[in-house]
C-alpha cells in the first residue's frame, strides 16, 4: 500500500450495525507483515446470496468455488483472504478451496457449499491456507458486529485507503440496511471490475431476487469503471441478505414495493464502483465520460469505454493537457458508427468542437483551467441517435509503472 491516493474520501464511512452480520479479521502472514489479511464475516441462518463474478478464462479456484454456492443460493460464512490471489494454481488451488471450506463448515456448522471464499493478491503462487485454517478459531471468537472498518482494510491489496458505503431503504413502509465494501486499485476493467466487493442486507429476498438485482445494478456501476482496462482472474461481487428484517413477503424482482431497495442499492454500487478508481494506481484524476448521440446504448458504452481505456487520452488528462484531438482519435477507434461531421465534445462543460471542426473562436483557457482539477468530464455527443452511456475512469501517471513495476518484489 503507497500513499493515500488524493482523490481518497475524507474518511471511511459509519457504517450502522446489520443484523445477522458479523466480521472478524486476523493476521496470518500470507503475505503482508504487521496487517491484517484474513477476513471472516458471519451470516444468520437462512440467508441468502447472489454473485457477479469475473469473465476471465484464467479465473481463480475460489472464483469457480463461489459460482457454484451462489446457484445454491444460501450462505453462512464468507472467508477472504488479501496477498494471494490462488488463481493458476491447478489442482493444487482447488485443493486450497476444498480444505479451507470444510475447516470452515466444520467450525461454523454448517454445509460446505455455504462458505463462500474469495482471494485477492499475486497470481501463480500456491496459497498456504494451512495459515487461514490456523486461525479460524480465533478470528470466530473475535467476531464483531461493527468491524466494517477492519473489514475493508483486510482486503487491501495495492489499496490506499478501505472503501465502504451504506444505505437506508424501505421495503414495504420497513426500513432495511444495506452496507457493502470493497478493494480494487489496479487489474480493473468491466466484466465485471471491482477485484473484490461484499454487500450485505437484512432484507428477507430470495435468491433468485437478489441475483436478478445484482445482475442489473452491476451493470450499471462496477461495469462501467476502468482504471487500466485489464480484466482480473479473481473479480467477485457477492450480495448477501440476512433475512432479520420484518417486511411483507417478496417473490418478484420486479415488485414495485422493491423501488427504494433497488434505487438506493445500484446507488451504493455506483458509489463503491466509483471508490475503486478513485483509488486507481498512480491516479491523481477522477474522469467522468458521458457519451450521447450514439447509433445505441452499447455502442455508446464501446465508444465511452474507448475513450476511458486510452493511454493517450489518460496521460493527457494526467499531463493537464486539453489535447482534445486524442478523444476523436479514441471515438473513432471505438468500431462504432461514428460520422466525424456530426460529432461535439465538450470538457468541463466547454465546448470545444462540433460539426468536425473546432468550435469558432474556441477559447482554450477555461478547459485548461478545468484540467487543472481532481474531477474531469468529457462530454461526447455522436449526433446519430438516442444511445447514451456514463462510464468513470482516471488518468495514467507514472506512479502506475512504478507500482506494477515493482508489485512482486
Amino acid at each position: 500500500m503507497g500513499s493515500l491516493s488524493p482523490l481518497a474520501p475524507a474518511g471511511f464511512p459509519a457504517l450502522p450495525f446489520l443484523p445477522g452480520v458479523r466480521l472478524g479479521t486476523r493476521e496470518c502472514g500470507i503475505r503482508y507483515v504487521g496487517r491484517p489479511d484474513l477476513l471472516m464475516v458471519e451470516l444468520a441462518a437462512g440467508s441468502t446470496v447472489a454473485g457477479v463474478f469475473t469473465r476471465s478464462a484464467t479465473r481463480s479456484a475460489p472464483v469457480d468455488w463461489c459460482r457454484q454456492g451462489v446457484a445454491k443460493g444460501r450462505a453462512r460464512v464468507l472467508l477472504v483472504n488479501s496477498g494471494n490471489a490462488n488463481a493458476f494454481t491447478g489442482a493444487a488451488g482447488i485443493a486450497s478451496v476444498e480444505r479451507t471450506a470444510q475447516a470452515a463448515a466444520k467450525l461454523m456448522e454448517c454445509r460446505k457449499s455455504e462458505v463462500f471464499i474469495a482471494s485477492t493478491g499475486t497470481i501463480g503462487v500456491e496459497l498456504p491456507d494451512e495459515k487461514i485454517t490456523a486461525h479460524l478459531d480465533a478470528v470466530r471468537d473475535d467476531l464483531n458486529e461493527n468491524y466494517w472498518d477492519q473489514a475493508a482494510r483486510a482486503i487491501m491489496t495495492t489499496d490506499t485507503y478501505p472503501k465502504g458505503a451504506t444505505r437506508t431503504a424501505l421495503i414495504d413502509g420497513v426500513p432495511v440496511t444495506i452496507n457493502g465494501i470493497a478493494k480494487g486499485s489496479g487489474m480493473i476493467a468491466p466484466d465485471m471490475a471491482t477485484m473484490l466487493s461484499f454487500v450485505f442486507t437484512d432484507a428477507t429476498l430470495p435468491a433468485d431476487v437478489l441475483q436478478a438485482l445484482l445482475s442489473k445494478g452491476v451493470d450499471k456501476s462496477f461495469n462501467r469503471v476502468t482504471v487500466d482496462s485489464d480484466t482480473s482472474t479473481s473479480d467477485t461481487l457477492l450480495l448477501f441478505a440476512t433475512g432479520q428484517a420484518r417486511h411483507a413477503r417478496i417473490v418478484d424482482a420486479r415488485d414495485r414495493r422493491l423501488a427504494d431497495f433497488r434505487a438506493k442499492l445500484f446507488d451504493l454500487l455506483a458509489d463503491l464502483a466509483r471508490q475503486v478508481v478513485r483509488d486507481g494506481e498512480g491516479a491523481t484524476k477522477f474522469v467522468e465520460i458521458a457519451v450521447t448521440g450514439a447509433a445505441g446504448n452499447k455502442a455508446a458504452r464501446r465508444i465511452a469505454m474507448a475513450i476511458a481505456n486510452s493511454p493517450l487520452v489518460k496521460t493527457a488528462i494526467a499531463g493537464e493537457d486539453a489535447n482534445w484531438g486524442r478523444i476523436v482519435m479514441a471515438v473513432g477507434k471505438a468500431g462504432e458508427k461514428a460520422d466525424r461531421d456530426r460529432l461535439a465534445i465538450s470538457i468541463g462543460g466547454v465546448a470545444v468542437a462540433a460539426n468536425g471542426r473546432a468550435v469558432e473562436g474556441y477559447d482554450e483557457t477555461p478547459v485548461t483551467a478545468h484540467m487543472k482539477g481532481q474531477d474531469i468530464r468529457i462530454d461526447v455527443d455522436l449526433g446519430l441517435g438516442k444511445g447514451k452511456a456514463l462510464v468513470w475512469t482516471c488518468d495514467l501517471t507514472h506512479a502506475y509503472i512504478d507500482i506494477n513495476g515493482s508489485y512482486r518484489t
